[in-house]
């Protein structure tokens, strides 16, 4: 399989725009950085849920998938699902977001997302980190918005149920909905493995990168 070697990253910036989304799109890559280096500096912005249960969720959840130091986490309290009708405050809180850190890579939600909250987020991400390495996750739901990635995170058995043990654990107040269940979690993660020859895979979308051949 093609492989594309870095250096692990030592500075991580994810973003979701509501509580669970960084979970469902990478927990199981954050599982893995994390628990290869605990030294791993994670720091999160949300756009919602803030005042309320979800906010507890996301904290312990986030703690639970970041193996080492405690992720540094915002979050705010845009409503769910009218993120676009509060563009200045989301554009001013990943413009101060940025300006809190230096991370190696970025993650966030994808372009192509078809929740507007998401999009939204999606759009505005490269506008402050404009000189990142910036991965789009994916979130498997209702939309038919499946993206082609072109960056797999190959994953063990063990850890594509570990991620989806914690989902369930953490995030109680979204086991009842249909789309939250292992069959789903699992269902993705094991065609985006079969796609890149591993059990199991995360996968993301690349928009832009470069690579050095040497100094």
């Amino acid at each position: 399989m093609i492989g594309l070697f870095a250096r692990p990253p030592r500075r991580i910036a994810v973003l979701g725009a509501h509580c669970d989304d960084i979970a469902i799109g990478m927990g199981a890559t954050l599982l893995a950085l994390t628990g290869a280096d605990p030294e791993v500096e994670v720091r999160a912005l949300v756009l919602s849920g803030a005042g309320t249960a979800r906010e507890a969720e996301e904290r312990a959840a986030l703690t639970a998938f970041c193996a080492g130091r405690p992720p540094l986490l915002e979050v705010l309290d845009v409503p769910d699902g009218r993120a676009p009708a509060h563009w200045d405050r989301i554009k001013n809180a990943l413009a101060e977001f940025r300006r809190g850190g230096e991370p190696d890579v970025v993650f966030a939600p994808h372009r192509g997302d078809a929740h507007q909250d998401h999009r939204l987020l999606a759009e505005l991400v490269p506008t402050e980190f404009r000189d990142h390495l910036i991965l789009g996750y994916e979130i498997l739901k209702w939309e038919t918005d499946t993206p082609t990635p072109a960056l797999y995170h190959p994953l063990t058995a063990e850890l594509a149920h570990r991620k989806s043990r914690l989902l369930h654990e953490y995030y109680l107040s979204q086991t009842g909905r249909d789309w939250f269940d292992e069959q789903a979690f699992l269902g993705l993660a094991r065609i985006r493995g079969v796609q890149c020859h591993a059990p199991y895979a995360e996968a993301f979308v690349l928009e832009k990168a470069t690579i050095r051949w040497g100094e």
